[in-house]
């Protein structure tokens, strides 16, 4: 009994109100996109309340950067099975989406969030933020997993590669190449010292989860054909998009317009100006499938076609994960396996500088004045251990009046 009690620290167990208390604060918090989440996740559950060791926290982000769907979401799901099982999953998942999700219903609605100066420069400060949090993210793994010449020679090598090549599917290109180097360069570094979560997935449940991701991915788009029925092509659309998607939610837009514009669901101009409203918003980019589902047919979706669409362009991802759980948990004592993921955690870091340097910091960084609120936010971080939620709000107060 002593064994399922909760714990503080590493290891230890909770409860599915602690999960969701913690969550709804990172969904609340939480912007600057998958990128940025991750730092978010690092700093609020790996660094202050030790549900998992930095090491392992790295392990599971390379493993959902292999995996179709949404990188951040899927960690969180993972995070959340891991401190409370099941109820957990679902209560860190429903806690991290429905904050923007219900603020993108409310935008589909005729709520005109973000609009005008004022609020520009609000949201401008927000992504200021995200640039201070991700840097104090990557300088964090950087001195962790980064210590040795071939975890940093693997690390520098991704983000090269990364900064140059936006080729498909280069984020799980890297993450391979590092494994495979690091399987190669790093068996005599301290693997063995790895403190790895365990998820304590029977195999048939993986088993029976992609059995069911494959299942859902053929049988869909055959009995939508077949079947005129409205809510089974919604969940059939959104269900496809989610399940194709790697490298992060900005790459489901273009699956998203082929699904509800070319079909003629939503309208172009509706589709952008919901894209814009995900941008503004904390959470996940995949709730801008909330909004799709309210605005379908012209603003006649509501809620039930909102709540249709969240639920099926998450569920691929989830179900591939608690798929690939049982399995990586045995491959992952193999000590050829503990080198290939210390690599593939280089590989990481170094997809996390890239994604940090662009689009992150060229793209929001423009003047001196950024710079300083920027820097002024990763040393408060860094030095004084400021809650990432003050650094949100404290960014967000400069953005809107430096405008």
């Amino acid at each position: 009994m002593s064994g399922r009690k909760r714990m503080a620290g590493k290891g230890g167990k909770g409860n599915i109100r602690e999960v969701f208390a913690a969550f709804l604060k990172l969904g609340l918090t939480s912007f600057g996109g998958p990128i940025a989440h991750l730092g978010y996740f690092r700093d609020e559950l790996v660094v202050r309340r030790g549900w998992i060791s930095d090491r392992a926290y790295l392990d599971l982000v390379a493993l959902c950067q292999f995996l179709p769907g949404p990188a951040s979401s899927q960690v969180g799901f993972a995070l959340g099975l891991l401190r409370a099982g099941f109820p957990g999953a679902v209560a860190a998942w429903a806690a991290f989406t429905l904050p923007s999700a219900l603020l993108l219903v409310l935008f589909a609605s005729g709520a005109a969030l973000f609009d005008g100066p004022f609020a520009a420069g609000v949201l401008h400060g927000l992504k200021l933020a995200a640039v201070a949090v991700v840097a104090q993210a990557v300088w964090g793994m950087a001195r962790s997993f980064c210590r040795d010449l071939p975890g940093a020679a693997i690390a520098l090598a991704s983000a090269a590669i990364l900064a140059v090549g936006h080729f498909p599917l280069a984020q799980v290109g890297v993450i391979a190449a590092g494994a495979v180097s690091g399987a190669l360069l790093m068996r005599g570094g301290d693997g063995q010292q790895v403190a790895l979560p365990g998820f304590d997935l029977p195999r048939r449940v993986g088993i029976v989860s992609l059995v069911l991701f494959f299942a859902l991915l053929a049988m869909l788009p055959a009995a939508s054909a077949l079947v005129a029925n409205r809510e089974l092509a919604i969940f059939d659309a959104f269900y496809r998009a989610g399940a194709l998607v790697f490298g992060g939610g900005h790459v489901v837009l273009p699956l998203l317009e082929q699904e509800v514009v070319a079909s003629g669901w939503v309208s172009r101009d509706a589709f952008l100006a919901g894209y814009g409203a995900a941008q503004a918003v904390p959470g996940p980019l995949f709730t801008f499938a909330a909004y799709l589902g309210a605005v379908l047919d012209g603003m006649s979706g509501g809620l039930a076609d909102a709540a249709l669409a969240l639920v099926a362009i998450f569920l691929p991802g989830f179900l591939l994960l608690v798929g690939v759980l049982p399995f990586w948990s045995a491959l992952r004592t193999v000590s050829s396996m503990r080198a290939a993921m210390a690599g593939a955690n280089a590989a990481v870091v170094g997809l996390l500088a890239a994604a940090f340097y662009d689009p992150l910091l060229i793209g929001t960084v423009a003047d001196p004045g950024d710079a300083l609120v920027a820097v002024a936010g990763f040393l408060a971080l860094v030095l004084w251990r400021t809650p990432p939620w003050v650094i949100v709000l404290s960014c967000a107060a400069a953005g809107a009046f430096a405008r």
